[in-house]
């Protein structure tokens, strides 16, 4: 799959890095904008949709489109890398601005933040080992695994109580619970397993089982950008910049780097 540089990104949108959890990024790089700095959070630890490469540079679809919707709306932004769990907190706490990081627009949610409208859909599924035979409707016992402060962790505890839950802290960590035997089936975000099913060694253990899930309450209408509620005018520009990058085919450019389908 195409890579871009990081140093590329930065130059082309004006992005400069920061990190809140202390990995090692590169200088930042002079940005092309004017005015404040948007502090934008990635979790940098949910391949494809942004991951740290082994330069320790910042990759993904999130990446891409962070970038992206600055240069379109003329915004000055740093991507700053934060644990997923504390995310809403940190964005509450005013330690940045915008949270674009793959985040499913669920109900609770929508309580603490506002979001824009959606950039991405996908379903939830069940996934594993190939000779496994399993599906969510006969969990009883059954070991399921799910990432910490997910919508899938919400969902699976409040439908699969029969299951043992094992909680991962990220999803690189989830796969390699599954491929190791560590759980016999995990619930994931389908695209976000997709690349590791299709695209790593590890994944060849293992398969779908099962219906795709969809659940407003829990997965919303797909993933949004997060800001503040009372942050109205950035929220504007947001929704703004993604209308002009899908019009111009820019959001379409980012998606065919990662996929080879629509994810719209």
């Amino acid at each position: 799959m195409l890579r871009i540089a990081m140093n590329k990104l930065q130059q082309a949108f004006g992005i400069v890095i920061m990190c809140s959890v202390g990995v090692a990024l590169p200088t930042p790089a002079t940005s092309t904008q004017t005015g404040p700095v948007y502090k934008i959070a990635v979790e940098g630890a949910f391949p494809p949709f942004n991951y740290l490469d082994s330069n320790k540079q910042l990759q993904g679809f999130d990446v891409d489109l962070a970038g992206a919707l600055c240069e379109a709306a003329k915004l000055k932004c740093e991507l700053v890398i934060q644990e997923w769990t504390e995310m809403i907190p940190n964005l509450l706490a005013k330690r940045y601005d915008a949270i674009v990081s793959s985040m499913s627009m669920s109900l609770e949610r929508k309580q603490k933040v506002a979001f824009t409208r959606r950039y991405y859909d996908s379903p939830s599924v069940f996934i594993a080992k190939k000779e496994v035979d399993l599906d969510g409707s006969k969990l009883k016992n059954v070991r399921l695994g799910v990432t910490a402060a997910t919508s899938q962790e919400a969902y699976a505890k409040k439908f699969f109580s029969d299951a043992s839950i094992k909680i991962f802290a990220a999803s690189p960590e989830l796969y390699k619970g599954l491929a190791d035997g560590e759980v016999d089936l995990i619930l994931e975000d389908k695209l976000a397993v997709y690349d590791w099913l299709a695209n790593t060694k590890a994944g060849t253990c293992c398969e779908f089982k099962g219906a795709d899930i969809k659940d407003a309450e829990f997965f919303g209408e797909g993933a949004g950008i997060a800001v503040r509620p009372d942050d109205r005018e950035l929220l504007t520009k947001l929704d703004a910049a993604l209308d002009k990058i899908q019009a111009e085919g820019a959001y379409d450019a980012i998606n065919a780097k990662y996929f080879p389908f629509s994810i719209q």
